[in-house]
């Protein structure tokens, strides 16, 4: 199921207000439970960590910044 631009708005800043400060907060508790690795590992994990979260919402991302694709078809 494609989604219009329209939703892939609403979910990419639903996503960056609510969901990204969840995932910031929940890496932060998970890195302080577990030992502390030595600094260069763990810029390593924070490194990741900030790469992981949007890959699997790259497609919700794409095109959001851009002009609405579907305003050019409505007003002609």
């Amino acid at each position: 199921m494609a989604l219009s631009y329209k939703a892939r708005r609403r979910l990419s800043l639903l996503v960056l207000v609510i969901g990204l400060p969840g995932y910031i907060m929940v890496a932060v508790v998970i890195m302080s439970a577990i030992p502390r690795p030595p600094i260069w590992a763990e810029l390593l994990i924070y490194i990741a960590l900030g790469v992981v979260w949007a890959l699997p919402l790259k497609a919700v991302f794409r095109g959001v910044g851009k002009e609405d694709p579907d305003a050019e078809r409505r007003d002609s």
